[in-house]
């Protein structure tokens, strides 16, 4: 149980850093831009190797589906929910799309430990390398928004310590969970992430970094491709 917990919040910590960078002074606007796009690719990989293809070979093709469009719809009408007209939400989208994939990322990961499979290191090397942009990116638009220091971190932090518990639950409801279970919560993550790719990530960092932003997100996804095959 100690493990699960250790090793749910090394992922989680990320989350926090990440933040802590993206507040610590103002950055160029381009450069957000391009950490957003590494990451966006980073999240493509995450979400073709570590959620798709291992919930499909773990639950099937049928419960990752159901999955997929749970978390893809929960995704829009929660984003829904803190869209504020004339204003820009890229901060709080983030944010959201970190909770909502956190959370069942972090239940595979405490289910892994639980199942005697270990821990995947391709699965926490991903959720370390995507978190980081996700947090970067939104402190960075929060701090811009008007947002105080303060309650950028106290958000993340937040959204740390959730995560950082899903591991923990994980490992505790293992002996109960069938393999249909699993592979929704792998579809579920999935669904959160893409939706939240096409609606805000990708087009905040094209929007801030230009062209350049495409060959970004190749070398994101190359860099967690090449992650998610240590085993």
């Amino acid at each position: 149980m100690l493990e699960a917990l250790g090793w749910g919040a090394l992922a989680a910590s990320s989350l926090l850093f990440g933040a802590l960078v993206g507040i610590a002074r103002p950055w160029p606007t381009r450069l957000v831009g391009l950490v957003l796009g590494f990451g966006a690719g980073a999240l493509i990989s995450a979400v073709t190797f570590e959620l798709a293809e291992d919930g499909v070979a773990i639950g099937g093709a049928g419960a990752v589906a159901v999955g997929l469009g749970v978390g893809a719809l929960t995704y829009y009408f929660c984003d829904g929910l803190i869209e504020r007209p004339g204003k820009s939400n890229a901060g709080a989208a983030l944010a959201l799309g970190a909770f909502l994939d956190g959370i069942p990322e972090q239940l595979v990961l405490g289910l892994g430990i639980a199942l005697g499979d270990g821990v995947s290191v391709g699965l926490l090397a991903a959720i370390f390398v995507s978190n980081l942009p996700e947090a970067i990116g939104s402190a960075s638009a929060m701090r811009a928004g008007g947002s105080r220091p303060h309650e950028v971190l106290r958000l993340w932090a937040a959204v740390a310590a959730v995560c950082t518990l899903a591991s923990l639950v994980g490992f505790l409801v293992a002996d109960t969970s069938s393999d249909a279970l699993q592979g929704g919560i792998n579809g579920f993550a999935a669904g959160a992430l893409l939706v939240m790719l096409v609606d805000s990530m990708i087009p905040d960092a094209t929007r801030q970094a230009g062209r350049t932003t495409g060959l970004v997100t190749t070398l994101g996804f190359a860099v967690a491709a090449a992650l998610s095959n240590v085993s």
